[in-house]
């Protein structure tokens, strides 16, 4: 095996992966396990402090699930990612970065929903509209009623199905949630946990409107509580070239600090000192030629999923810690991006759809992708899936159901697809089933127990962050490292 060497650091635009070496290379104060928005983020930092660090990707290209590939002449996105303005430090950090490459755009989103377009997130004077009266007045009373009931009779939910009703009511759950729920994540709510409505689900603002109006006659809401809902108008922040430059920017900050990024390289071992107390280096293996490099380290942040993360320290990892690792599963994302015949498909820049194969289609070039042909466009199609099924696949009978959902919905013809291209992860979102709360926890004990190791962001912290809180996040755990605390950073 060999070693990173950080004086041979390759450009950051093209990160050629892992190579044979010769010669001894210094240890590095860090490594960063993954390449997303917090993995890019924390090394960001850390390089900004003027720590060696190393960064292991396993894919080709930086960026996890904010990541655009280049398929022929255009760029596509893996999914809808923009960089919102939440968190001015972030912020101005990617600013300073991207330079002219960031150009800003009006948000723009709509939800088709009762056989018309919305604004997304919902509003309140949109849901009366898309209600006829009887079901208006039959989810407000239910809202009312399951209001009432669990003020007088409190309980914990037991699954999200019940955290959705204590929210609701079960008519708005029935007629709103259950049958989209089961559709995109291939179980029904009675199988989810509640804790997934608390962290990931957005609350509905035009439900809101209603229970503080019952708020102000004095029936205030249960303890569930759902997540802060998007912004109906803000302004995002992408690039000409999609999404893929955000990481290739970061990461050609990262080289020019001195640090390197590796990228084909997929982490396939841990090491610990002989009291297990402290990781010594980490093993990642070239996902295209198989060879094995090593480097050594002072500290770990990891951003790849926790399962991966726990596994990767072999026979250290206890047995019942290994059988939990098991249980945490992610849901894959396959998304379909297609080169359009047509000078503009959609008026928004991205619309979500309840009752087709695809649950959200995306126009990058509404946000200012650059597009070839110039009067082409490209679509994001974007589906959830399991890893070896008909989606991921991409089989005929699924791109045969996309085109005829895309054709019901007038936004393209089969004739008008010029291109297809087939973009896919296995690690999209954290599966939050009934029970996995003591499995996370047992993973994340063992972790804990080392004294020089973290496991972070959406993946490694088996979680919901956007864009800006992962990065967020990679802040923080870069800051641990570094032992700064929020007292000093504030002097």
């Amino acid at each position: 095996m060999t070693q990173a060497d950080f004086s041979t650091a390759g450009s950051a635009s093209t990160h050629p992966g892992p190579g044979t070496v010769s010669g001894e290379s210094p240890k590095a104060h860090t490594a960063i396990l993954g390449g997303g928005p917090c993995g890019l983020y924390a090394a960001l930092t850390l390089a900004k402090a003027g720590k060696k660090v190393v960064l292991i990707e396993k894919e080709e290209v930086l960026g996890g699930l904010a990541r655009g590939h280049k398929r022929g002449e255009n760029f596509y996105d893996l999914g809808v990612h923009m960089l919102h303005a939440f968190d001015q430090e972030v912020f101005e950090t990617m600013r300073d970065i991207m330079g002219d490459e960031r150009i800003e755009v009006d948000l723009n989103a709509k939800i088709k929903w009762a056989g018309s377009f919305y604004r997304y997130p919902l509003q309140f004077t949109d849901m009366v509209k898309g209600m006829n009266p009887f079901i208006l007045f039959k989810c407000c009373a239910g809202l009312l009623a399951y209001q009432f009931y669990f003020k007088l009779k409190p309980r914990v939910p037991k699954d999200a199905e019940e955290a959705l009703i204590q929210l609701y009511g079960r008519p708005l759950y029935e007629f709103f949630f259950r049958e989209f729920t089961h559709r995109y994540w291939g179980f029904p709510p009675t199988e989810m946990s509640a804790t997934f409505i608390m962290t990931k689900m957005p609350r509905l603002s035009a439900v809101d409107v209603i229970r503080n109006a019952l708020a102000k006659i004095g029936i205030k809401g249960n303890k569930v509580e759902a997540v802060e809902s998007a912004l109906s108008k803000e302004t995002l922040h992408y690039s000409r070239n999609g999404a893929e430059a955000m990481p290739r920017l970061v990461a050609g900050e990262i080289e020019r600090l001195g640090c390197h990024v590796i990228t084909s390289a997929e982490v396939s071992g841990i090491s610990l000192d002989p009291d297990g107390k402290r990781v010594t280096g980490i093993t990642y293996r070239n996902t295209k030629t198989g060879d094995e490099s090593s480097v050594a380290c002072e500290n770990v942040i990891s951003t790849i999923p926790i399962r991966s993360f726990a596994e990767a320290f072999g026979d250290a990892l206890p047995d019942e810690v290994r059988q939990s690792a098991k249980q945490l599963r992610n849901k894959g994302v396959a998304v379909y991006g297609l080169l359009v015949n047509k000078e503009k498909a959609i008026d928004a820049l991205y619309i979500y759809y309840r009752n087709h194969v695809f649950h959200r289609v995306g126009e990058p070039k509404n946000a200012g992708l650059t597009v070839n042909p110039p009067d082409h466009t490209v679509l994001i199609v974007e589906t959830t899936c399991e890893v070896g099924d008909a989606k991921w696949n991409g089989e005929q009978s699924v791109i045969d159901q996309i085109v005829a959902d895309l054709e019901a919905e007038k936004i393209c013809t089969r004739d008008d697809i010029v291109e297809t291209h087939l973009l896919r992860t296995p690690h999209g979102y954290p599966v939050f089933s009934l029970g996995f709360e003591p499995h996370l926890e047992s993973v994340q004990k063992f972790i804990d127990g080392l004294e020089n190791a973290q496991t972070t962001g959406r993946q490694g912290g088996f979680c919901y962050p956007n864009m800006h809180k992962a990065m967020r996040m990679g802040a923080t755990a870069a800051e641990k490292v570094l032992g700064v605390t929020k007292e000093s950073k504030e002097e």
